[in-house]
């Protein structure tokens, strides 16, 4: 069945509401330097034409590397995923064996590993959203293995996979480790993520009784994402509903979704992720409703660093930074979606 167009009176371009939109505190906080902002706009401004940085090492030096990998690389199975659980465990990475599930589940071509003395020591798992774009994540290694090219073998098959499906354009997030590598392989910076995380004391009456999320209540969501994202991911954000539908936070406004929030559990945390809305007030209110919704004493969010009311809002909760991101194109970014409405992803390992 085709997509119904999103209306313009279903969501309004709204423009992110000024700083008077945030709370005393909040903005107390922001002027304190609490929180890092470089600048407030009405819209975020992701560079498209970002020169070429000058690198010691050509592609055709990388694509060298990995051909001297002298292990094997193959599409990874269902078997694997405990040796991928291993792996992201050693990273201390926060994702689960449904997680793992959902990549293989959405492109069980697109997803490989790295084999050295016969045991998996590294991995690389691609998704196509919409064939607008498609991620690259789950790029691990066993730190015992390192400096063999296995990293950089597996990253070129996942692009060698994506390209040969014609698929314009391909994003991730980059450590700072990993940004100058993914910068010789011709990837641009789109914009700066900060990961934030809460620790709090839970009780045994900490929690609200919510309303577990419906088919019914996540098509406006959905319908929302799509117009936010750039591209339709409808089926993995169903698949993370389904699991925690608890997590899923909605702010209506008219009747018309203006906020909503996901959030999945981890094997170290809950995650907060994608959070989106309209305004500074919607972003609060829908914030507010999922926090409650979490009952573990640990929530991670990674937010867009320069959104307009995301960081102050997060601060002024007691969220503390953690680690940076950057997010990173390959080709045409025809489709950056609203990073304005945007204040945290999914997560790395999905966009």
């Amino acid at each position: 069945m085709p997509r119904r167009q999103v209306k313009q009176s279903d969501h309004p371009r709204r423009q992110p509401a000024a700083k008077t939109a945030l709370s005393p505190r909040e903005r107390a906080l922001l002027t304190a330097g609490r929180v890092r902002r470089r600048h407030v706009a009405t819209r975020l401004e992701y560079n498209t034409s970002i020169p070429k940085l000058e690198v010691v090492f050509s592609v055709s030096s990388l694509r060298s590397v990995a051909n001297a990998f002298s292990g094997r690389l193959r599409t990874m199975t269902s078997d694997d995923i405990p040796a991928g659980m291993r792996l992201k465990e050693i990273a201390g990475w926060n994702q689960t064996r449904e997680d793992w599930q959902r990549f293989l589940e959405a492109d069980p071509e697109g997803c490989f590993v790295a084999e050295w003395d016969g045991q998996v020591a590294g991995t690389a798992a691609t998704i196509v959203y919409e064939h607008r774009f498609a991620w690259i994540g789950m790029v691990l290694v066993d730190p015992q293995v390192r400096g063999k090219g296995i990293g950089t073998a597996l990253l070129l098959r996942a692009i060698d996979h994506l390209d040969a499906r014609k698929v314009p354009c391909m994003k991730l997030d980059a450590t700072p480790q990993g940004k100058p590598i993914y910068a010789r392989l011709g990837f641009q910076i789109e914009y700066e993520i900060e990961r934030h995380s809460l620790t709090r004391e839970i009780t045994a009456d900490s929690g609200t009784q919510t309303a577990a999320a419906t088919a019914e209540n996540l098509e406006p969501l959905l319908e929302f994402d799509h117009q936010v994202f750039g591209a339709d991911r409808s089926a993995l954000l169903r698949s993370l509903a389904s699991s925690a539908p608890d997590l899923v936070a909605i702010h209506r406004s008219g009747g018309a979704v203006e906020a909503f929030a996901l959030g999945r559990p981890g094997s170290r945390a809950d995650q907060l992720g994608p959070w989106v809305a309209a305004n500074a007030a919607a972003a609060r209110a829908v914030l507010d409703d999922f926090l409650p919704r979490s009952r573990r004493p640990v929530v991670f969010v990674d937010v867009l660093r320069d959104n307009a009311w995301a960081p102050a809002l997060l601060a002024a909760r007691e969220f503390q930074f953690s680690r940076r991101l950057t997010r990173m194109y390959r080709g045409e970014n025809a489709h950056p979606g609203r990073p304005d409405l945007l204040g945290a992803i999914l997560g790395p390992e999905f966009g």
